[in-house]
């Protein structure tokens, strides 16, 4: 059993196409204070992640932003944080909202969300860290994506233990609990030495 105490959030910064991204967002929100969980997260008041905020804050709990000072400085920055950390680039936000986190979830998002969660995956994978990682399939938004991992196993280029790194539900509360369950594999990321 995991002790998440911080859990981070990559979605995205726009609210998307149909309404159940946001039921979503504020469900997650409200589950994250529900299980005493703080949320780590881009920082900012826009969109899904805007969303996600409010819902922890207006409940009760603790939300830390890392934004990036580019992003401050288009004046994206939520402004009721419990802590706002403002730092030099995107590479530095990763590796922040890495350092604080425990656990981490993708939600619907664009290039951005894809690109922090696959490298927070790569980073498992490597054995730079041992957190678990699960996707929000929300609406099926990352079937294809799902797919695609799936395929990687099937041509070998993904050991089928390593696929099993990332955790998915279309429910919150599923993934939570999965998200809490998880154990990681002690596997090599190479499938085979010899031919790799």
């Amino acid at each position: 059993m995991n002790v998440i105490k911080n859990i981070c959030v990559f979605c995205g910064s726009s609210r998307g196409s149909r309404p159940e991204y946001e039921a979503a967002a504020r469900e997650l929100g409200r589950a994250i204070v529900r299980r005493g969980y703080g949320l780590v997260y881009g920082g900012a008041h826009v969109g899904l992640m805007g969303f996600v905020a409010d819902e922890v804050l207006a409940n009760g709990g603790e939300a830390t932003g890392v934004i990036p000072e580019i992003l401050m400085a288009k004046e994206l920055a939520h402004p009721s944080l419990t802590k706002l950390l403002v730092v030099k680039s995107m590479h530095e936000r990763k590796a922040k909202m890495e350092e604080l986190s425990d656990a981490f979830v993708a939600m619907p998002g664009g290039f951005g969300t894809f690109e922090e969660f696959c490298e927070i995956v790569t980073w498992a994978q490597l054995g730079l860290h041992r957190k678990p990682c699960g996707i929000l399939n929300v609406g099926s938004y990352y079937d294809a994506l799902l797919a695609q991992f799936d395929h990687a196993v099937e041509e070998a280029f993904i050991s089928k233990s390593l696929g099993e790194i990332v955790q998915h539900s279309p429910g919150v509360e599923d993934l939570l609990d999965l998200l809490e369950r998880f154990e990681p594999h002690n596997v090599d990321k190479w499938i085979d030495r010899r031919t790799s």
